[in-house]
């Protein structure tokens, strides 16, 4: 199911207080960038962020899982962004900066 463009909308308005995000199409959803620096997907009306072993902890927590684009592939550093987080834009935001430094290393 492709993604909704009002759902990405949505998202890039949850984050309009940091600087420099932008979405572009990707593979019938949306790459999530900050200043050029890959950090999120949006598919299937889903928000992923990269992790890494200390970040990935609190998605894991929250019960949310991997960003799976097909049956075949599992990408274990994008997990599912809880929907209470996306709904609290000072919560989405700070998920959001930590998901930027996880992909600026």
């Amino acid at each position: 199911m492709p993604t909704d463009p009002s759902f990405k909308d949505y998202i890039i308005d949850q984050l309009s207080g940091l600087d420099g995000i932008l979405a572009k199409r990707m593979f019938g959803g949306f790459g999530l960038y900050s200043h050029g620096t890959f950090f999120g997907i949006i598919s299937d009306n889903i928000l992923y962020l990269k992790t890494d072993e200390k970040t990935k902890k609190k998605f894991i927590d929250a019960s949310m899982g991997p960003f799976k684009p097909n049956d075949k592939q599992i990408l274990k550093n994008y997990f599912e962004v809880p929907e209470e987080v996306i709904d609290d834009r000072e919560e989405l935001a700070t998920w959001v900066d930590e998901a930027i430094e996880v992909s600026s290393k």
